[in-house]
């Protein structure tokens, strides 16, 4: 065998448990829970309707501040916290970021670099 050979048989090697880490994560209940949670909120009007309002805001607020805008966000604020379909969308995120978290540090530790960490892209 060359070693280009052996060079292409270890890239498909790490492909395919690349694909099984993959299909992993997306069989896990965690990965589940997220979904289930961002088609719930994707179908609860109220609570999209609400998270636009309050983005909406927070572009106003980022391009003037204005104290009763500040009032606005605040009573928004109030009203995401207290809307179950955001919150138990949240909770998932969370839980899911950790288990991805979790991951990377599995990965990092033996290749003796951050994983995920991304390289900056682009030259110079």
């Amino acid at each position: 065998m060359s070693d280009a050979e052996a060079v292409q048989n270890a890239e498909d090697a790490v492909e395919q448990k690349l694909r099984a880490f993959i299909d992993a994560i997306e069989d896990s209940e965690t990965y589940q829970q997220f979904m289930t949670a961002s088609e719930r909120l994707e179908n609860d009007k109220e609570a999209t309707q609400l998270l636009d309002e309050y983005r909406q805001k927070q572009h106003q607020m980022q391009q003037s501040f204005d104290q009763s805008l500040m009032v606005e966000l605040q009573k928004l604020q109030t009203e995401l916290a207290e809307n179950e379909t955001i919150q138990q969308h949240k909770a998932a995120q969370m839980e899911l970021v950790e288990l991805l978290q979790e991951t990377n540090d599995v990965i990092s530790e033996p290749i003796g670099m951050e994983f995920a960490q991304s390289s900056g892209g682009g030259c110079c």
